[in-house]
């Protein structure tokens, strides 16, 4: 920043503003949060009732309270009335002139407090009453609109169309970060600059159409929100009430509010040398679709009973901030080079977040603005290096990362890194880089689990089959591990010893143990639910008012809600095409809490079960959501994929995969429950689990015949063995039972099975089946449950 850029910033930041917009601002975020858990003020009955509350209750209620004191205390405005207040003076040249009109002064939020405060209402609904007998304080939409009783003066000004375009605000400032008070001082110093910067303009008879990012604009709405004071402000700074143009939403290149916008940004960077664009102030696209039109009132709060210490899962917290990195300038560059350099960036030892280099073009003079931004831990620094377009590292600087955490320090930073060549050769200039650097303050990250399976073997071989009907298996689990590779927890799945051969009262169990070897129970299946032990949580299938699509529900002290997709937070950017190809159908999941906080649902985690990657936001949601993705796994092995009747059938009469941790138990053959294998080879075909048939019967270990494929005896017909993979043969066939998935793994073949005119489906290109008697093919390396840590997408403007 040049002397001359220095002293405009200080003209600004003289600004006179009259409130304190810092604590006010806080305020109006936790009103927007207010109002957006009572959707029905966005549209509909709900909005025309309160717009005409507003108009025939408040504005009259608030006018006589400004001529005389009707309550001792502050007066407390009704929600409803107070949204549309809200939007009625954010155009504040229309408000002043509908008051005046009206009311012969401008009327004022002094002395009146928000709904949402803690302040005791009585006084203002006692004087409500007295006013307005007929009328409740508190909006009630099962009553009718009354006519009107004489007196009501309604402005013409459009306040439908108000309230539409001030909806989705509150999306774009919901971020934690906007509501901290370091983040806040910034803006406002920002505000103040925005508006010297229109002030200037005026002065120099410089049109413009000038529009803020959504930090200045957070403060610039709640400055409006106190009518005589913004009056008296800007006609001091500027000479007039400035008016705030929200009619224009149309972002297209080229629109005018992207010339606006990029003329702000050109004239704000002259006139003060910092930059305009900032972490967490730019616009976050359209808010995601919503679970739900209507608020979900089936809530039941209950108390947490104390949990079992072996339950308690605790993981270390993690801390997150938004990098924005822009590169202005570029000097010293050596001869020749110009337009065939790199600039490659990132953590110098990188964090969990930010694990991977970046690179962007670099010229001598740039064209186009180079605008990055990513999320990182606050520690380390990040490195830049120049690299040529041989692949050599011309030099290298440094910033730390930990110098924005301090509360003292500025957000953002703007200044020439020299950079240290990487070999002993000394030029006459040392390559310099002018790099500005903004962040948003740290918030909790959420924590990120993997669910890493392994894979099941039996401890007989394929080529001595047992003659039983149950067989022992080694054991199997999934490990849960955290993004360090730290174990969590090993979980496994058993059926209880009570319930075996008892089909109808069947018990299965979730057995955790963990890095010291300790276990204890986690879930219970029983009566088509399962529970969590020690704990309120428990899992069941929706019922028949099902009005939002979602296909599990787990039930506690709030209602967490399962639904296909990435939905709310999660909602994926791409084209539904790609997303339905990229979710691969069923395969994530997002639970959505619903609370008094969040009637409408708010996004607590995501399960990817073909990943194994589980992101919980809270520590309160970690035993259930790895306990949801570990038994949602399961079935989805079981089945192949997530249906949207998926549980109906599988988790009401099988609750999870026939995986077990002692014993293969009971088949469902042939679509009945008949507690063998190896009935009928005739109704083979209609087995969903792969399948068990023909003379013979199966040799064990049918299990989970989907991952297992299938035991064929004489006839063959094993269902869709042709897809899953499975035995064949005469009589024999694979009596180990450890076929696998033959489609990706080779498989066993027996004497006259696969290999021997089987029709084993596409085996040719996984290995294959063997012949009489042997294991053909062999086992391959792959392991599709091994969790790959995916890199971090960033976004280059």
């Amino acid at each position: 920043m040049e002397r001359k850029q220095e002293l405009e910033w200080e003209t600004a930041q003289r600004t006179g503003i009259s409130v304190d917009l810092v604590s006010a601002a806080k305020q109006h975020l936790d009103f927007l949060a207010a109002v957006d858990r009572n959707r029905w003020l966005y549209e509909g009955p709900g909005l025309d009732r309160a717009i005409y509350r507003y108009n025939a209750f408040w504005l009259p209620l608030l006018a006589k309270q400004s001529g005389s004191q009707l309550v001792d205390g502050p007066l407390v405005v009704p929600l409803d009335c107070e949204w549309i207040w809200h939007c009625h003076r954010l155009n504040p040249v229309r408000y002043i002139s509908d008051c005046k009109e009206f009311y012969g002064k401008i009327l004022d939020n002094r002395n009146v407090v928000s709904s949402v405060g803690e302040t005791s209402r009585k006084e203002s609904e006692n004087i409500w009453k007295s006013l307005y007998p007929s009328e409740p304080y508190e909006l009630d939409l099962t009553g009718t609109i009354q006519v009107k009783i004489g007196g009501e003066k309604f402005t013409k000004y459009d306040l439908i169309s108000a309230v539409q375009r001030q909806t989705p605000f509150f999306y774009q400032v919901s971020r934690p970060h906007m509501n901290d008070n370091r983040y806040l001082q910034e803006s406002v110093a920002r505000y103040k600059g925005f508006l010297h910067l229109i002030k200037t303009n005026k002065e120099r008879s410089i049109k413009s159409f000038s529009v803020p990012t959504y930090d200045i604009d957070l403060i610039w709405h709640t400055h409006q929100l106190h009518p005589v004071s913004y009056c008296k402000d800007l006609v001091k700074i500027m000479g007039k009430v400035l008016e705030h143009d929200d009619t224009d939403s149309d972002r297209t290149k080229g629109q005018k509010l992207d010339v606006g916008f990029s003329g702000t940004e050109k004239t704000y960077e002259a006139m003060y040398g910092c930059r305009y664009r900032r972490a967490g102030a730019m616009y976050l696209g359209q808010a995601p679709s919503p679970v739900r039109t209507i608020p979900y009132y089936g809530i039941v709060s209950k108390k947490l009973p104390p949990s079992d210490e072996n339950q308690k899962i605790k993981l270390p917290e993690m801390k997150i901030l938004e990098v924005m990195l822009e590169f202005t300038g570029v000097r010293n560059l050596p001869e020749g080079h110009d337009g065939n350099l790199f600039l490659e960036f990132g953590k110098a030892e990188p964090d969990a977040i930010f694990n991977a280099k970046k690179s962007v073009e670099l010229f001598s003079e740039f064209g186009e603005k180079q605008v990055v931004s990513f999320h990182c831990q606050p520690t380390g620094h990040l490195l830049f290096e120049i690299i040529s377009k041989s692949s050599k590292t011309m030099g290298a600087a440094s910033i730390s990362m930990e110098d924005f955490v301090s509360p003292h320090c500025s957000l953002t930073v703007e200044k020439w890194l020299e950079l240290v060549p990487s070999s002993n050769t000394i030029d006459s200039k040392a390559i310099g880089l002018r790099v500005a650097v903004s962040v948003t303050v740290p918030t909790t990250a959420p924590y990120v689990l993997r669910m890493i399976r392994s894979r099941l073997f039996p401890k007989s071989s394929c080529l001595f089959p047992l003659p039983m009907r149950k067989v022992q298996f080694a054991k199997s689990r999934t490990d849960v591990v955290d993004e360090a590779g730290n174990l969590i927890m090993s979980l496994q799945t058993r059926v209880s010893k009570k319930s075996k051969g008892k089909i109808g009262s069947m018990r299965r169990e979730v057995v955790g143990t963990t890095e010291s070897g300790e276990r204890c129970k986690l879930a219970v299946f029983a009566e088509s639910k399962w529970s969590i032990v020690n704990s309120p949580w428990s899992l069941k299938l929706p019922n028949k008012n099902n009005d939002d699509g979602h296909f599990l529900e787990l039930t506690g002290p709030h209602t967490v809600r399962l639904f296909h997709g990435g939905r709310l937070d999660y909602e994926s950017k791409y084209c539904q095409k790609h997303r339905s190809e990229n979710e691969l159908e069923r395969c994530v999941i997002t639970a959505i809490e619903f609370s008094e906080e969040n009637p409408y649902g708010r996004a607590v985690a995501l399960l990817d079960l073909k990943s194994g990657i589980v992101k919980v936001k809270e520590e309160w949601f970690l035993l259930p959501g790895f306990m949801l993705a570990f038994i949602l796994g399961s079935i989805s092995r079981k089945e192949g994929y997530i249906s949207n009747t998926m549980g109906l059938e599988t988790l009401k009469h099988k609750g999870l995969s026939n995986e077990v941790e002692e014993v293969c138990v009971e088949a469902k053959v042939g679509g009945n429950w008949n507690g063998k294998c190896g009935g009928g080879g005739g109704e083979c075909e209609k087995l969903e689990s792969g399948g068990c048939g023909g003379c013979g019967g199966c040799g064990g270990g049918c299990g989970n015949m989907v991952e297992a494929g299938g035991c064929g005896g004489c006839g063959g017909g094993c269902g869709n063995m042709a897809k899953t993979g499975g035995c064949g043969g005469c009589g024999g066939g694979c009596g180990g039972g450890g076929c696998g998935n033959m489609a990706k793994t080779g498989g066993c073949g027996g004497c006259g099975g696969c290999g021997g005119g089987g029709g084993c489906g596409n085996m040719a290109r996984s290995g294959g089946c063997g012949g009489c008697g042997g294991c053909g093919g062999g086992y391959d390396n792959e392991h599709p449950n091994q969790a790959v840590k995916p890199g971090n997408e960033v976004l280059v403007a």
